[in-house]
């Protein structure tokens, strides 16, 4: 039986398999269970580490090590392609606002720790590991225990990273805590949120209007409507012009006159401007206009050609090729106005108009094959894996702080995502990946990610606990992290008004909390937490990792 017990208890790869897949296989299934309606979810999976790691059984620190970090990688990696395409369109629409309330909870964080340093007498190296415990931190333990180490003649202080290992089960449950008490401190109702979300997303940009307009302006008669684009800076598509009973595919050569109707897509914000310049609304729906000519149809198709990625909607020339206009894009669920020099992306859903036997044609010039998309695109994600970390590892060195800040292993990649995802189909460049192939990626990563680090923090857990004042150092770490976001999530709600889905996002990105952001997203039913945390979570990191370094640096 030696070789079960060198599979148990050993340190070779298939104990190390074998120990990862129970750990995870145990947490998933027990986090299926819900206690008052409410479960854990994918954060049993720490716990299981924790108890396994507490009776014995324990990875190859090396290989711990690696396999945390990159299970964390393909965690953010993943997360910032899924909401790279509305990331600045986000940050313009709210995120200065959403990262000022971020780094309210940060540096309330941090005056919390001062304090309690003061008020308990702790050093300031253990409370700096209890800090990164509480706000579930790994960057900034990694940073406080360097610059400890750097600052000491390379002598560790093994307290950091048991104020770390301490605080951090509690930290996770607090974060989530946090997330529900705002529900109830505030009587959410998630069927009013989910409502005022969508009247919200109305009327913002990246929402199309259509409208059907009758021509009653004498300064656009007999002017082209490649002319009358210039005289009016608003974004706007004419897909379909009658000329008393003649109706015709609008180009840039098409010329208005009196008393003519259009067909226009705009966006909400630029509707009644394009009114005012055009003419009067008349009551005609796209179903009219497609009855008053058979053969012209309205089709969506799906760009699936790889050659096509990139390249702008100007540059394709339908119009002159096929005879057929683009009216929208459809991207990630938002409508885009088929602006001329819009670039177009694998996966974006394009309404044409024109006449049947043309858009055939279309279809296969852009491909309409979803078989295509269930090819995964590798050689980015590995690409974009690769800048991230290169990112992450650059040094930035700040006046009168000895030791260089880096974005990390968890920034660098999660930046790099979110840049490739919305650059990357410029140069040509396949970023996409269906939904399911994103959400295994991600669960991948996360999983992994909790499993290790709850197998490398349950080796003297318990202890700590028992024997280490580690029971305080549980309340001091639930102090740092319940007071910040509590203070902040009822300044952000009653003060800001923010939709509940983005505040769960925020205070988990506040947080760089994976664990709150998986629950977020699972309760929600929505991406919203997600693009709240990707918002904040870039600057987020970075705070962290230099509040940590100027802790230990200057107390």
């Amino acid at each position: 039986m030696d070789w079960f017990s060198d599979l148990i208890w050993g340190e070779g790869i298939a104990h190390t398999v074998l120990l990862l897949a129970i750990v995870i296989a145990a947490g998933l299934a027990l986090g299926k269970m819900k206690v008052y309606g409410i479960s854990l979810g994918i954060t049993f999976v720490l716990f299981v580490g924790l108890l396994l790691a507490h009776f014995g059984l324990r990875m190859n620190h090396e290989v711990l090590h690696f396999m945390k970090e990159f299970g964390l990688i393909l965690f953010v990696y993943s997360i910032g392609l899924q909401v790279g395409p509305g990331f600045f369109s986000s940050f313009k629409k709210g995120g200065v606002t959403l990262n000022m309330l971020a780094m309210g909870i940060v540096f309330l964080g941090v005056v919390t720790a001062i304090v309690l340093h003061y008020v308990t007498n702790i050093q300031m190296s253990t409370m700096v590991g209890i800090l990164s415990g509480a706000v579930t931190n790994t960057p900034g333990l990694g940073a406080a225990q360097q610059t400890y180490a750097d600052m000491h003649n390379h002598l560790q202080d093994p307290t950091i990273a048991m104020g770390y290992a301490v605080a951090y089960p509690l930290g996770v449950l607090g974060i989530i805590s946090s997330i529900i008490l705002m529900k109830y401190i505030f009587r959410i109702s998630f069927q009013k949120e989910t409502e005022d979300l969508n009247a919200a997303s109305n009327n913002k940009a990246g929402q199309i209007a259509l409208i059907s307009l009758e021509i009653n302006n004498p300064a656009i008669y007999n002017k082209s409507i490649h002319e009358i684009k210039h005289l009016i800076a608003r974004k706007f598509v004419i897909s379909r012009v009658l000329h008393d009973e003649n109706i015709e595919i609008a180009s840039s050569k098409t010329v208005l006159h009196e008393s003519d109707k259009v067909y226009v897509a705009t966006t909400p914000e630029d509707r009644e401007a394009i009114k005012a310049f055009l003419g009067k609304e008349i009551t005609m729906t796209q179903e009219q206009w497609d009855r008053l000519d058979t053969h012209m149809v309205s089709r969506r198709i799906m760009i699936t050609k790889s050659n096509i990625n990139g390249k702008s909607i100007r540059h394709l020339n339908l119009r002159t090729n096929f005879g057929v206009n683009i009216t929208r894009v459809n991207r990630s669920g938002v409508d885009l106005i088929a602006d001329p020099g819009l670039h177009l992306q694998v996966g974006d859903l394009v309404t044409v108009v024109g006449d049947e036997n043309a858009i055939k044609s279309v279809e296969h010039a852009l491909g309409n094959q979803m078989k295509r998309l269930n090819e995964p695109n590798l050689i980015p994600i590995f690409i974009g894996i690769a800048l991230g970390v290169l990112l992450g590892s650059i040094p930035v060195m700040f006046p009168g702080i000895p030791q260089p800040v880096k974005l990390g292993l968890a920034g660098g990649p999660l930046v790099v995502a979110i840049l490739i995802s919305i650059f990357g189909p410029k140069y040509h460049l396949v970023t996409y990946t269906t939904l399911s192939a994103n959400l295994m990626l991600r669960e991948i990563g996360i999983t992994i990610f909790l499993a290790c680090v709850g197998l490398g923090a349950g080796e003297g857990f318990v202890d700590t606990i028992v024997n280490g004042g580690g029971f305080a150092w549980i309340g001091y770490g639930f102090i740092i992290t319940m007071v910040p976001l509590l203070i902040i999530g009822i300044l952000a709600r009653s003060v800001y008004k923010l939709n509940y889905f983005s505040m769960m996002g925020l205070m988990s990105g506040s947080m760089t909390d994976p664990p709150a952001l998986a629950y977020s997203n699972a309760t929600a039913g929505n991406d919203t937490p997600a693009v709240s945390y990707a918002t904040v979570y870039p600057l987020t990191m970075f705070l962290r990792v230099l509040t940590a370094q100027l802790l230990v640096l200057f107390f």
